[in-house]
């Protein structure tokens, strides 16, 4: 068994089925197998869905087996018409389809075990490709087959995770690791929080663009900024001396906007930040609803740090619950830096935190008026220091705003437990 290149290795997975074009099936055994074959150095670049038609899928195998070293197909292995990978790769390779009647045998003496007769249909598992190694499965009843043509190959898998793991990681990953020259990927990952995503390329791409290796992707969602960046080198050293190289410049530009190094969230980072100081917050929260609590709680361990809150959404339970007083919110109105100051320094008397933050504003779609428009927030943080209040104002629909609102109060909370705000 010869390795497929000196140079780097580039793969490509198939996901074989139509019940995964569907709206309630997730495609998890990419992912999987992407995790394994970064392990060993190869770099996943295209993948694809299709569904249960033969010629399309011919098609797709041809063209991924024509620019890509490695080519795993996961599903279509079943006994019935519909399971059409191996007459669909068979096709692709100009290969026949040979019957191994040992197969059929064993298929056999599998519903034996379960007292059941098997169905004629299930031979048509017993069909492999002309060339090709036979993957044993130890979990069902369908083969996977190993195919080596024209510098590249071609493996079939199993659809069921649970089988197509362990064919993959019993009967694959030992060839594969012969197969494949020695490499290594590593990944940094830094998460940005307070600016928008062209800015942020604006100030990083003079850095990276110097650089095809490693490969940077900039993600964006919900006021949280992501930056990747993928080295791919002969080993772990030279790949984390790259990332390095690319990296350090990288944090130097985004300065204390840059939140997280290992990939955490903001409510991770802000709750291990809590812990370490051995400080408490509460929250105060009107047109959030409660996400900011859910924020926090949704980290194990919050309880070390998380107190508990309020969702005052009436005036009136803001007096009662937060002791805003009825003269603050006529003259001013819920949706004011008074309002927001009040209800952050009664949640932090009423619970004993060391901190307490408050958020009100409009979250529209209705609501909103000349002066104070649909997505003006404000948040408070309340401390022994005093309390700041911060405004802005926020695009989009009702889910957008209030989750940037959650956003914005972490990381307000993140520059005052660190001394920046």
């Amino acid at each position: 068994m010869k390795a497929l290149a000196n140079a780097p290795l580039d793969a490509e997975i198939i996901a074989v089925g139509s019940e995964m074009l569907t709206a309630g099936r997730v495609d998890t055994n990419s992912l999987y197998l992407t995790g394994e074959l970064n392990n060993l150095g190869v770099e996943v670049v295209f993948k694809c869905v299709i569904g249960d038609q033969r010629d399309r899928l011919a098609d797709a195998v041809h063209r991924a087996l024509g620019r890509s070293a490695i080519v795993i197909l996961s599903g279509g292995l079943g006994p019935t018409e519909d399971d059409v990978t191996r007459e669909a790769v068979a096709q692709a390779l100009g290969r026949q389809l040979i019957f191994d009647p040992a197969i059929s045998a064993a298929l056999e003496q599998r519903f034996a075990r379960t007292k059941r007769k098997m169905s004629e249909v299930n031979k048509r598992q017993a069909f492999v490709l002309e060339g090709a190694g036979v993957l044993l499965n130890d979990r069902g009843t369908a083969p996977g087959q190993w195919i080596e043509a024209s510098g590249s190959v071609a493996i079939l898998l199993p659809g069921p995770p649970h089988e197509l793991k362990s064919m993959f990681e019993r009967e694959c990953l030992p060839r594969l690791a012969q197969l494949v020259p020695r490499q290594a990927i590593r990944t940094a990952f830094l998460r940005v929080t307070g600016m928008p995503e062209s800015d942020l390329d604006a100030l990083i791409s003079p850095v990276y663009k110097k650089y095809q290796n490693p490969v940077t992707t900039i993600l964006a969602a919900n006021g949280d900024l992501q930056v990747h960046l993928r080295a791919r080198c002969s080993t772990v050293a030279e790949a984390e001396a790259l990332l390095a190289e690319v990296t350090v410049p990288i944090e130097a530009l985004l300065g204390d906007r840059l939140y997280s190094r290992t990939g955490d969230p903001l409510e991770v980072v802000v709750g291990n930040l809590l812990r370490q100081q051995q400080a408490t917050v509460a929250v105060a929260e009107s047109c959030t609803g409660g996400m900011l609590g859910a924020r926090f709680t949704s980290t194990p361990g919050s309880s070390d740090y998380f107190l508990g809150g309020f969702i005052t959404y009436s005036d009136s339970l803001k007096t009662a619950l937060l002791g805003v007083s009825p003269e603050t919110l006529q003259e001013f109105g819920a949706v004011s830096p008074e309002t927001a100051e009040a209800m952050a320094v009664g949640a932090r008397a009423r619970t004993a935190s060391t901190y307490a933050i408050a958020v009100t504003g409009i979250a529209g779609p209705a609501g909103g008026t000349g002066q104070k428009p649909v997505g003006l927030v404000y948040v408070a943080i309340a401390g022994a220091a005093g309390t700041l209040v911060v405004n802005r104002q926020f695009l989009g629909d009702r889910q957008r705003i209030r989750v940037f609102t959650t956003q914005m109060a972490l990381d307000l909370l993140r520059r005052r437990l660190t001394g920046l705000a």
